[in-house]
């Protein structure tokens, strides 16, 4: 989001016009949440995020290229958004076959890096764009750059990457020592469990209302993190404050991405989502006053505690549901609510934006959406106990976990 200003800037494309790329990949790249999912559950998740860094490095260079507003759209808007879905979704489920205990903070520690990756990507960019002289150059190279890069980096590490404990040898961290070590199920049988445990949580309302909070939550959150930058500038404040801003915000949101996930991990997660969704929606309110540098900085510390928790805490709540059912695919299809939710608020902010000529009704927006979720997280039952404790009864005994 930082970057948009310098699209509308270079390319003369609008704030709308910049907003509809924005959507574009988080809607292709919720959409192929479930396929994510899916692939790393039949095929890997090591073989499937190989595949991920090839689209990664390819879409960002081809971004490097674009001339025309469509080439952005497909390259920037579908193509890097695949790679974003497979990162997300497979590796996320992976990290939770490795704990029996402490899932909390192993998940704090993905999230959290996530969060870090955020906050160093910003300076980086910018220090790319200035060395390749500002302006155009300066643009494509932000991306070529760190594609090729950062393409390199994770080829490398996923070849250092195990799809679970058991490849090398080890039970998941906690486990006792007389507890057999265990695959996960690969092929047709992961299939097998995989269709039928999806078949059976989506009867619960459950299954669907976490979609549903997702949604909300990120529809919410999506105008301020692409518009933000946009708003303090429209201001008449500069863009280092701009930049600045955002560097304190993903400072803040780094820190809960660690702590939520632990704290839901040991009290549960339903009341540490509620908090989180409370604290990401309150300090919109300022952003209708805001005028003055420090009432800018003062949000970005406030809305980054509730943005950083925000969406931490969905794998733990997924464990706590269903322990240790294959949640790769469910997981999916939350984080396609997810990519639909942050498409769409992101469309709305800059279609508000090109409408009113201000930014006050996207954040009023903003604000309803992320409220909304708080209701609905109100109504998640709790999460003292599994919601399908006998599911592996309903597949065939050569499908069932053994022992």
């Amino acid at each position: 989001s930082i970057l948009v200003p310098r699209f509308v800037e270079t390319f003369g494309w609008s704030y709308g016009a910049v907003g509809i790329a924005l959507s574009l990949q988080w809607l292709v790249s919720g959409l192929f949440g479930p396929g994510a999912g899916w692939l790393g559950d039949r095929y890997g998740i090591r073989r499937t995020m190989l595949f991920g860094a090839v689209v990664f490095t390819a879409a960002m260079v081809l971004t490097s290229q674009v001339t025309h507003i469509w080439q952005f759209y497909l390259f920037y808007g579908v193509l890097l958004s695949v790679s974003l879905a497979i990162f997300q979704v497979p590796l996320t489920a992976a990290v939770t076959m490795w704990f029996h205990r402490h899932l909390g903070v192993g998940m704090g520690i993905l999230q959290a890096s996530q969060g870090l990756g955020a906050l160093v990507f910003v300076p980086l960019v910018l220090f790319i764009i200035h060395v390749f002289g500002g302006g155009e150059n300066g643009l494509r190279a932000a991306f070529w750059v760190t594609g090729i890069g950062g393409g390199v980096a994770l080829a490398i590490l996923v070849r250092l990457f195990y799809n679970e404990p058991a490849d090398i040898g080890l039970r998941p961290l906690g486990a006792s020592e007389d507890e057999p070590i265990r695959r996960v199920a690969r092929g047709r049988t992961a299939q097998i469990r995989t269709k039928v445990f999806l078949k059976l949580a989506q009867r619960t309302n459950t299954f669907w209302n976490l979609i549903g909070i997702h949604f909300w939550g990120c529809a919410g959150h999506a105008i301020i993190l692409a518009f933000l930058p946009s708003i303090i500038e429209d201001r008449g404040l500069g863009r280092s404050l701009a930049a600045s801003t955002f560097i304190v915000l993903s400072v803040m949101s780094t820190i809960t991405r660690f702590g939520v996930p632990v704290l839901a991990d040991r009290i549960g997660s339903k009341g540490v989502m509620a908090a989180c969704f409370i604290l990401q929606s309150a300090p919109m309110i300022l952003l209708f006053f805001a005028y003055e540098p420090w009432m800018f900085y003062l949000f970005a510390v406030l809305f980054g505690i509730g943005f950083g928790g925000e969406m931490t805490a969905f794998p733990i709540i997924n464990r706590q549901y269903y322990g240790s059912a294959p949640i790769g695919t469910a997981y999916g299809w939350q984080m396609m609510g997810s990519g639909v939710g942050m498409a769409l608020g992101a469309g709305i902010g800059g279609f508000l934006r090109n409408w009113t000529g201000n930014f006050d009704a996207t954040i009023l927006v903003s604000l309803t959406l992320s409220l909304i979720g708080v209701v609905a997280i109100l109504l998640l039952p709790t999460t003292s106990h599994h919601l399908l404790p006998d599911w592996e009864e309903a597949l065939p005994q050569e499908a069932r976990s053994a022992g």
